[in-house]
């Protein structure tokens, strides 16, 4: 009954009907309900999935043997007795769909070529390791949690420090503290717990340390939602800590994205010498998907690190055009110097005990700063905003982060029917893009946010940065991902009507209306 709504036309559910009676009113027309006596085809009832497994490869018309190495593969360490319990139930599941069902015709093009399979999380862990990440710091929080227990049994192995803190102040401070003597250094949480590391994000920005934080979105406020999905942390992360300083805020929006945006948050962190925050979400970091491969040779550039000072009067935070100051890690001869979390000078010694001196206060912060304006430009040309699609298209849909799977989506579904659409997906949120995003949304008929948030964040940072305002929002948080089916209808409906946002939201019953009883329709804005 949960998910009968889903299920699109030609499509089924299957399931144990042993102790699940479908009814047929809640099924979409077109649809089936496939339903198997599990008593009748295995011997333990803990086997119900592979019993479905055997009958999916029928009603998918995939080889059976593919599903006969999967087993034996994932089962091979167990006895052997288990295997075969296994491999008779897939083939009675399979014989039992053969006797009673067609097939349903979509059969997909199988590819020789094995692949990965990961989860976001795995990807992020593995380009951490990848980059060179020596530490990494965390307190057990879903969905982030997955990070540690990868990086735990993966990263001694080389060479990673791997440490469970008491909580999640005690692991960013020791991230911040590994970066600070010249080690690349992460930590990992979500919502609640990067709450609670706000403060030493500031730290960072002050004492201008590299550090790599992953936030990992569900639904909040407080405990919220521990196991679903959300994207609601937007502004949280863009206000972390008191005070202007400069960070970098990356959005991956598949898994390979993950990968590879971690392995260069790294770069970017020593660069610019600044906290650089990855927003996930748990859809991205705990979802399974295909991955044709990852090169591993990742680039790796640790900016202006150095190893051996010449010179005379070293001065860590030393005025220059770029903003970015030489970096010694605590050590390095002839390079003594303070990394207070007060404002100080170039050499680091504190000007806020007594009396402030404004000008090198102005000039301390007009440093910070102007590395930012630095990474601006970089990141324009490491991740151009790009859309995806026609040119001249009626409707563009913006989205970031993990909507990306549901935004091509839409835009296939949305040609199918004759409706010109493209797409823009915003990677870089901070410093924000203006003038590339600008420059394209501009030139939109119509935009259509999509966003897995109550208020439309990325709609409003667009607008806080560009001034550009969405024509419309396709908003969902209840805590589930972008459905294809309910996402397309409340599509097709928003389009169909004047500019307004939709909130999808599911009503007592279950069932998600693209605008219920009790939404308010935000209209222009404004409520």
């Amino acid at each position: 009954d949960q998910h009968a709504e889903g299920v699109q036309d030609g499509g089924g559910i299957l399931f144990n009907s042993d102790r699940i009676q479908v009814k047929p009113e809640r099924l979409p027309p077109g649809t089936h309900a496939f339903g198997l006596p599990i008593a009748q085809l295995a011997k333990n009832p803990i086997m119900q999935n592979t019993v479905a497994m055997g009958a999916l490869m029928w009603l998918a018309e995939f080889p059976m043997s593919q599903l006969t190495e999967a087993i034996q593969e994932r089962f091979g360490k167990k006895k052997a007795d288990v295997v075969q319990a296994n491999l008779q139930a897939a083939q009675a599941g399979y014989d039992y769909a053969k006797a009673h069902w067609a097939p349903l015709g979509v059969t997909l093009a199988l590819k020789e070529k094995r692949r990965l399979l990961m989860t976001g999380n795995q990807a992020i862990a593995l380009g951490a390791l990848a980059a060179g990440c020596k530490f990494y710091a965390a307190y057990p929080m879903t969905p982030a949690s997955s990070i540690l227990h990868w990086l735990a049994t993966n990263g001694p192995s080389h060479g990673m420090v791997v440490k469970q803190a008491e909580d999640e102040i005690a692991a960013i401070n020791m991230a911040v503290g590994a970066g600070h003597v010249g080690v690349r250094a992460m930590t990992g949480t979500s919502g609640g717990g990067f709450a609670l590391m706000s403060e030493a994000v500031g730290l960072a920005a002050m004492t201008e340390t590299p550090v790599v934080i992953v936030s990992s979105q569900r639904g909040g406020p407080s405990t919220g939602l521990p196991t679903k999905t959300e994207q609601a942390d937007l502004f949280q992360l863009l206000g972390a800590s008191q005070g202007d300083f400069p960070k970098i805020i990356l959005a991956p929006c598949n898994i390979e994205d993950a990968f590879l945006t971690t392995a260069e948050a790294f770069n970017l962190a020593e660069k610019y010498q600044c906290p650089v925050l990855i927003a996930s979400d748990l859809l991205l970091s705990e979802h399974q998907e295909t991955v044709d491969g990852l090169d591993l040779n990742v680039r790796i550039d640790r900016g202006a690190l150095i190893t051996e000072w010449n010179g005379n009067g070293y001065k860590r935070y030393q005025w220059t055009e770029t903003g970015i100051s030489p970096r010694a890690a605590p050590g390095t001869e002839g390079t003594v110097y303070v990394a207070a979390s007060d404002e100080h000078d170039e050499n680091g010694v504190v000007i806020s005990d007594v009396f402030t001196n404004p000008p090198v206060r102005a000039k301390m912060m007009e440093k910070r700063m102007r590395k930012l304006e630095v990474a601006r430009q970089e990141l324009a040309q490491l991740w151009p905003p790009q859309l995806e699609g026609p040119r001249d298209a009626e409707v563009t849909l913006v989205g970031w982060g993990s909507t990306q799977g549901i935004v091509r989506e839409m835009l296939r579904r949305l040609a199918a029917e004759g409706v010109r659409a493209n797409a823009l997906m915003i990677k870089v949120l901070w410093p924000f893009l203006s003038e590339p995003v600008g420059n394209i949304l501009n030139k939109a008929r119509r935009i259509i946010v999509v966003e897995n948030n109550y208020t439309g964040q990325l709609a409003r940072l667009i607008r806080m940065e560009t001034g550009i305002a969405a024509h419309d929002k396709l908003l969902k948080y209840d805590g589930e991902p972008f459905f294809p089916g309910e996402t397309f209808a409340a599509l097709k409906a928003l389009i169909a009507q004047a500019p307004r946002h939709v909130e999808m939201v599911p009503d007592v019953g279950g069932r998600v209306s693209s605008v219920g009883p009790s939404t308010p329709l935000r209209t222009g804005g404004k409520v």
